[in-house]
C-alpha cells in the first residue's frame, strides 16, 4: 500500500467520527491566516513575493518543529489552487516519491494543474532518494517543499539545494503563540469556542514562554487543560496555572548530537566560556545534558577551552576542566553536573590568554612550510656507545649549576621566538622572567667576538 495520500480539503477536517487534534483542525488556509515567518513570509518579503508573482520555485523549509513549515506548504498549495500531496521520508520509499512524480506528470498534461508535493522530514530520505527528485523539479513537473529540522546544507544533497530556494524557520515568539492560541478559543467552528474557557494572561503568557516557539506544543496543552478540566457551576472552564503546568509536558530541546544543532550548542559553550560569561556557559552546558549530551563530551570542550583561552594566566584553570573530565567518568549524572559547573565558573571567570596557543600554532607552521632545523650538537643524546666520539653533548651546560638555575646557551639552531606572554593573570610573572632572560641571552651573544674567518 503506498504511504502517498492527498490531504483533505478544510472542509473535510472534522467530518471524522474522532475529530482530529487542535492543532490540525487550527491550520490557517490563507496567507492572511498564516502567523509567524514574517522575515520571509509578509508582504514585500520574498516569499510573499514570489507567490504574488506566480514564480514559486521548488523551496526547503529549514527549522524546528512547530514553527509552520506543514501549515505554510499547505497554505501555499491553496494560493496556487495546486493538487497537495503529503508524504513523509521517514515512512516511503523511491516507488513512493515515483508515483508521486507520475501522478503530478499525467496531471499537468491531462488538467495543466500543478501539484506540490510535500515532503517532510526530507534529510531522511538517502542521497539516491534525493537524487530521484533532481530531474522533475528540474523541469518543474513538481513544486517540491521539503521540510527538515536539520541543516538542509549537511543533510540534503547539493543539487538539490541549489535548484531550491531555502527558507530557515525561526521559533515563534510569545505574542505570536497568544495570537494563535486566542484564535482557537474564539473559534467555534474548529476550535474551542464552544467552550466558555476563562485563561488568564498570566497563564497565557507562561504557556507562550515554556512552548519555546512551538504553536503545536501550545495548542495541544490548551486542548488537554480544556477538555480535561469541568466547568464549574456557571459552565466556565477556569483554566488556572496549575491546569496549565499539568496540561503542558516537559520541554524537547531541539537538538540532535549529529547534527548542526550539537555543534552550534557546543561552539556557543566554548565561546561564552572565552567570553566570560559564566551565566551564558552554565546556561549552554544545561541546555546540553539536559537534551541528553554525554557529560565526558562537556568536559572535553572545557579541558580544550581552559589550555587554549585561559592558558597560562591561570594554570589552575587546565587542573580543574581535568578533574572535572575525571569526576564526570567516576560520578555520572546528575551528581557530575556539579563539579562542572565548578570548573566552567572557574574557566569563564579566569584571566585569559591564548599565548600557548598562538605559540604552538607559529611553531607548527614553521615545521611545516619552514626548513627543517638540526639539533645542535651539544644537545644531542650523549647517553650510547660512540656518542662521544660524534661530538654529541660536548659542550652542553647543565643549567642547574648556574645561578638562578638559568645559563644561556643555544636550545635551536636559529633564533626563534613563538611564545609571546600576556600581562594577564599569572601570565604577567612569566612574562617578567621570560623577558629577564630573553634580555641575559641577548646580552650574552652580542658580546661574544665574532667567530674568525678560517683560510682557504
Amino acid at each position: 500500500m503506498s504511504k502517498l495520500f492527498e490531504e483533505p480539503g478544510p472542509d473535510d477536517q472534522d467530518r471524522t467520527e474522532h475529530p482530529r487534534p487542535l492543532a490540525v483542525r487550527m491550520r490557517p488556509r490563507t496567507r492572511d491566516e498564516f502567523v509567524g515567518q514574517e522575515h520571509f513570509f509578509a508582504p514585500g518579503k520574498l516569499l510573499w513575493r514570489m507567490l504574488e508573482a506566480d514564480r514559486l520555485m521548488s523551496v526547503l523549509f529549514y527549522g524546528p518543529p512547530g514553527t509552520g513549515k506543514t501549515t505554510l506548504a499547505r497554505v501555499i498549495a491553496n494560493h496556487t489552487e495546486a493538487a497537495f500531496h503529503a508524504m513523509n521520508a521517514a515512512a516511503c520509499g523511491v516507488a513512493d516519491v515515483r508515483e508521486a512524480i507520475n501522478r503530478a506528470r499525467d496531471r499537468r498534461q491531462m488538467s495543466d494543474r500543478r501539484t506540490v508535493l510535500f515532503i517532510d522530514e526530507l534529510h531522511r530520505f538517502n542521497r539516491a532518494q534525493q537524487d530521484v527528485l533532481l530531474p522533475d523539479v528540474e523541469e518543474g513537473t513538481i513544486l517540491m517543499i521539503g521540510a527538515t529540522t536539520h541543516n538542509p546544507f549537511f543533510t540534503i544533497v547539493s543539487p538539490l539545494v541549489s535548484r531550491s530556494q531555502i527558507f530557515e524557520f525561526r521559533p515563534l515568539t510569545v505574542d505570536e503563540i497568544k495570537t494563535i492560541v486566542r484564535r482557537a478559543l474564539a473559534d467555534k467552528e474548529r476550535g474551542l469556542g464552544s467552550y466558555r474557557v476563562d485563561l488568564p494572561e498570566p497563564v497565557l503568557d507562561f504557556i507562550a514562554e515554556v512552548s519555546d516557539g512551538d504553536a503545536r506544543r501550545a495548542l495541544s496543552a490548551v486542548e488537554v487543560g480544556v477538555l480535561t478540566t469541568g466547568p464549574d457551576e456557571a459552565g466556565v472552564v477556569r483554566f488556572s496555572l496549575e491546569v496549565a503546568e499539568d496540561s503542558i509536558q516537559k520541554k524537547a530541546i531541539v537538538y540532535d548530537r549529529d547534527e548542526d544543532a550539537h555543534y552550534d550548542a557546543a561552539s556557543a559553550f566554548i565561546k561564552s566560556m572565552r567570553g566570560s560569561d559564566p551565566d551564558a556557559a552554565l546556561y549552554w552546558m544545561a541546555r546540553m545534558l539536559e537534551a541528553g549530551e554525554d557529560p565526558r563530551f562537556v568536559a572535553r570542550r572545557m579541558v580544550i577551552c581552559a589550555a587554549e583561552d585561559v592558558g597560562n594566566a591561570a594554570p589552575l584553570a587546565l587542573v580543574l576542566a581535568n578533574a572535572a573530565l575525571q569526576a564526570a567518568e567516576f560520578v555520572g549524572l546528575p551528581e557530575a553536573k556539579i563539579p562542572l559547573a565548578q570548573a566552567v565558573t572557574y574557566i569563564a571567570c579566569a584571566p585569559k590568554s591564548n599565548a600557548a596557543y598562538l605559540g604552538i600554532s607559529r611553531a607548527e607552521k614553521d615545521v611545516q612550510e619552514g626548513r627543517t632545523l638540526q639539533v645542535p650538537e651539544h644537545l644531542r643524546d650523549a647517553h650510547y656507545p660512540g656518542a662521544e666520539r660524534l661530538g654529541h653533548g660536548k659542550g652542553y651546560k647543565y643549567a642547574h649549576e648556574y645561578e638562578g638555575h638559568f645559563v644561556d646557551q643555544a636550545y635551536l639552531p636559529e633564533d626563534r621566538r613563538y611564545y609571546e606572554p600576556t600581562e594577564q593573570g599569572h601570565e604577567k610573572a612569566i612574562k617578567t622572567r621570560l623577558d629577564e632572560w630573553r634580555r641575559q641571552r641577548k646580552k650574552t651573544r652580542n658580546s661574544e667576538p665574532e667567530p674568525k674567518q678560517q683560510d682557504g
